[in-house]
């Protein structure tokens, strides 16, 4: 089974600095999984949040409906559970509660057994000139291979 999806949220590297990373499953609808399988997913804009339970969800990841689900359709934008650990959750909810952390979807991909996975990512906000120095170093790499590249 050759599947090739794989969407990326590419703000999250620059909005957050990376701190931790972990790899979840997401409790989805035959419609979502099908999309997902199109390519049909965005996970810019989302998040992950705990619930009363110390369940986490996905927040805010658009999956598209599916263009032949017919009345059998999910909803675009809803709450999906993910599936950790007992400990890793336990792990995450503590770091989320240290102010300035949240926990933010990296990327969205299809495992060799086809299970769809959320990979997540403990993150703490950037601050303006961090994002600064992060636009510097990608010009000065930038700048560094095309001169290799002259000189190659």
């Amino acid at each position: 089974m050759e599947n090739k999806v794989n969407i990326k949220n590419k703000k999250a590297k620059f909005e957050y600095e990376i701190l931790d990373k972990y790899v979840a499953g997401i409790v989805l609808t035959g419609t979502e999984i099908k999309s997902i399988r199109e390519g049909k997913a965005s996970i810019a804009e989302g998040f992950c949040e705990f619930n009363d339970r110390s369940e986490l969800f996905a927040i805010n990841m658009t999956i598209q409906e599916y263009a032949f689900g017919n009345h059998y359709n999910h909803k675009p934008k809803a709450e999906r559970k993910l599936l950790l650990n007992r400990r890793e959750l336990k792990k995450l909810e503590k770091e989320v509660n240290i102010k300035g952390n949240s926990i933010i979807p990296l990327r969205l991909f299809i495992n060799d057994r086809g299970l769809a996975k959320l990979q997540i990512a403990l993150g703490k906000g950037k601050k303006l000139y961090d994002k600064r120095d992060t636009i510097k170093d990608r010009d000065n790499k930038r700048n560094l291979d095309r001169i290799k590249k002259i000189y190659n």
